[in-house]
């Protein structure tokens, strides 16, 4: 691979990896530490891809699991994550707020899926093949974490979740 063709790889897809990255770690310096893993394992891998499509797949994969590893790793388990994503620049909209906020505080499948689904525009299949995961299980996904989303928005969601168990 060229530096060249690199270069264009890396302001084609950088903000992409990033975004992947801090959708699962809620942490900035962990996102760009994984983007930059990311980074260095296609310069390491050199081009070898059949298509610009599978290429993006290649980097989304590898941007998931990068962020697995690091969520299971013993540092990650001990310490207390900085919630820096609280600290984000307000939205202009409140409604954007509000609901970057609510996908936020979802589990990270769920978080992933909708940020892969619908920020990304990736298809269930591609979802899927990002996540190791079968289609119906990404459809599945879906509808949980619109369930919550909307039970959050909707301010019920609490009441809803804590009745459930009395």
């Amino acid at each position: 691979m060229t530096e060249e063709t690199f270069e264009q790889v890396v302001r084609r897809y950088g903000d992409m990896l990033y975004r992947v990255a801090f959708h699962a770690l809620r942490n900035r310096a962990d996102a760009e530490d994984v983007t930059q893993t990311v980074l260095l394992r296609l310069y390491q891998q050199g081009g070898r891809f059949d298509s610009e499509e599978h290429r993006k797949h290649w980097l989304l994969r590898v941007a998931v699991n990068e962020s697995r590893r690091l969520l299971r790793s013993a540092w990650r388990r001990r310490s207390v994550p900085l919630e820096e994503w609280t600290e984000r620049p307000a939205e202009e909209d409140p409604a954007k707020a509000e609901l970057f906020q609510a996908v936020m505080a979802l589990e990270p499948k769920y978080r992933l899926t909708i940020y892969l689904y619908y920020y990304e525009g990736c298809s269930v299949k591609e979802v899927a093949a990002a996540l190791r995961a079968k289609e119906s299980t990404v459809q599945t996904w879906l509808q949980r974490a619109r369930d919550r989303l909307r039970r959050t928005l909707s301010g019920d969601g609490e009441e809803e979740e804590g009745s459930s168990y009395v």
